[in-house]
């Protein structure tokens, strides 16, 4: 029997999202996926209650499943323990994605499709053809191209969007990259993952996705999480070698 995906949802204050990603990518995985999905929420203690509402989505759908952290403890951290969680459970695939709609849940199955076509990583791309952001200004995407730039010439790779969050690995590429070693969080917490399965020499597709303003709440960008990608990504490099 093959390994089904498992999506990995990180959730902190999402209560007014939770409900709806869980059921748009539900509609998605089942034809992209017959045979079978689940999709597992890491709710970091959101004080608005969305694990709450997370429990409900599992207890009505055998697909959905939550992981409760105690607090917020990162986006890292919470993709860790999801990722750790789904490699238990008999993942084939893990998919990362954005909670509130940043990420077009429709785009999950040409992630899938990109691995199942040879993929060992599938990464939903902004910069290249195809690819674009809306509804952002014209600091918000010198930043994060900014950000791109400055991963692309430290760490010496070619993929165009190093801190895109939306991504679909095979099984094998988790289990190779020592994910307990793993310490960054925000930005470089995907630039980390992404150099790291480079490193060892999985072949990584960039597919073209549209990222869109979240839909509702509170973005939990902050300049922290920028400036640890700073000082993080260098690091990376001197480790390596």
């Amino acid at each position: 029997m093959s390994r089904p995906p498992w999506l990995v949802l990180p959730t902190y204050n999402e209560a007014d999202n939770v409900e709806a990603i869980v059921r748009a990518s539900m509609d998605v995985l089942r034809p992209a996926a017959p045979e079978g999905f689940r999709i597992l929420v890491v709710d970091d203690g959101s004080p608005d209650g969305t694990g709450r509402l997370a429990d409900g989505l599992a207890g009505r759908h055998p697909e959905v499943r939550v992981l409760h952290r105690p607090g917020k403890g990162g986006l890292g951290p919470a993709y860790l323990a999801g990722f750790a969680t789904a490699l238990e459970g008999g993942a084939g695939y893990v998919m990362e994605m954005d909670s509130d709609f940043s990420h077009d849940p429709a785009d999950l199955a040409r992630l899938l499709d990109a691995v199942h076509a040879g993929a060992d990583v599938a990464l939903g791309s902004r910069y290249v053809r195809g690819g674009g952001v809306t509804q952002w200004n014209a600091l918000r995407r010198a930043v994060s191209r900014g950000g791109c730039w400055y991963a692309q010439a430290v760490l010496g790779l070619g993929v165009r969007d190093l801190t895109g969050g939306f991504k679909c690995f095979r099984r094998e590429v988790l289990e190779a990259i020592d994910l307990p070693s793993v310490r960054s969080q925000g930005y470089a917490f995907q630039v980390e993952l992404t150099y790291r399965a480079v490193r060892r020499g999985f072949r990584v597709v960039e597919v073209p996705i549209v990222f869109h303003e979240r839909r509702e709440g509170a973005s939990k960008m902050s300049g922290r999480i920028a400036a640890e990608a700073l000082w993080r990504v260098p690091q990376m490099r001197f480790r390596a070698r």
